[in-house]
């Protein structure tokens, strides 16, 4: 019994295929700044190519399987150059080239029994932004012509809508690439917090408006790292130890230490016992002459207990005790 299946459920199974494979895929966003068209692609890969140049004015970039939408660029490129040496450099327009890929793109997607798992932009840039052209085509051949700013594969979906709400019109080369990197970052984190992405995982490239024929130049790695914001330095944390410049709060100045001074007894008057000898640990200390006080001057916040030595007797001799 032959297997049978409806052209809606082959057409159905063919976009799944296509769209998980794209999904898979890293980001490619495409924006349109003052000086021209922006391309950065995060890629881990520094011999394969998302970005690439297909003629004078117009760029090209992907994402997907790498080795058929690689296969379109180079039938991209050869187009375009017989077109342009056909007739004239200025009949090859970006229009022609999406119009050609969606042609491509639409054939192969119904003929053949598996479809190209790929999502493209073709960019052609104007002498002014308003002149910029951006077009979407994706795997079933479809073009989209695209206002300013495209974002293709990965969770292309949540990072357009990012850029939606970022996005002004006109922007310089340094805030388009800081707007790209955000993007770009903004899904992919733990617990799909933002995230990071160093220069060197970025394919850049632009489309200068100031340059009169070949207008597609790459941007290396260093001068990303440039053009990027610097990002804040750390602030020091409390196990640091504290630097020579910092200055220490409520320092304390510690009194000094007084040496243990012996005090000898007092020679017993006539008539009076001699004092018993004190011990090393009942010597009491010599309060410095500043701190010695009167008994009447005495406060409350000297000690309470306070060790002192037999009063000497008087020259006179014991007090005779009185009568009635």
């Amino acid at each position: 019994m032959p297997y049978y299946a409806s052209v809606e459920q082959i057409m159905r199974d063919r976009s799944e295929l296509a769209r998980k494979g794209i999904a898979r895929g890293r980001s490619v966003a495409v924006l349109s700044y003052a000086g021209g068209v922006l391309f950065m692609a995060e890629t881990s890969s520094t011999a394969l190519r998302k970005v690439s140049e297909i003629y004078d004015r117009i760029g090209f970039a992907a994402v997907g399987r790498y080795s058929e939408f690689d296969n379109l660029r180079t039938a991209g490129i050869r187009l375009a150059d017989m077109r342009g040496y056909s007739y004239d450099r200025r009949d090859v327009s970006g229009r022609q080239l999406a119009n050609s890929y969606a042609h491509a793109l639409n054939s192969i997607f119904t003929e053949q029994q598996k479809p190209f798992e790929v999502e493209i932009c073709v960019a052609e840039v104007g002498a002014t932004q308003e002149g910029d052209q951006l077009y979407r085509i994706t795997y079933d051949g479809t073009i989209v012509p695209e206002p300013n700013f495209l974002v293709m594969g990965g969770q292309a979906e949540a990072m357009t809508q990012t850029l939606r709400e970022l996005y002004q019109p006109g922007p310089s080369l340094e805030d388009a690439l800081a707007l790209g990197v955000r993007v770009l970052g903004s899904i992919g984190g733990a617990n799909g917090a933002p995230r990071e992405i160093p220069a060197d995982q970025l394919e850049v490239a632009v489309l200068d408006r100031t340059r009169l024929q070949r207008a597609f130049r790459r941007i290396p790695t260093a001068a990303v790292t440039d053009l990027l914001p610097r990002p804040p330095a750390a602030a020091a944390t409390p196990d640091e130890p504290a630097t020579a410049e910092e200055p220490i709060a409520d320092a304390v100045e510690l009194p000094t230490a007084v040496p243990d001074v012996a005090v000898p007894p007092p020679d017993p008057s006539p008539g009076t016992p001699p004092a018993m000898p004190h011990t090393e640990a009942e010597t009491t200390v010599a309060e410095p002459e500043e701190a010695r006080t009167t008994e009447a001057d005495t406060t409350a916040d000297e000690p309470a207990e306070v060790e002192t030595t037999d009063a000497p007797a008087s020259e006179s001799g014991p007090e005779k005790p009185s009568t009635a």
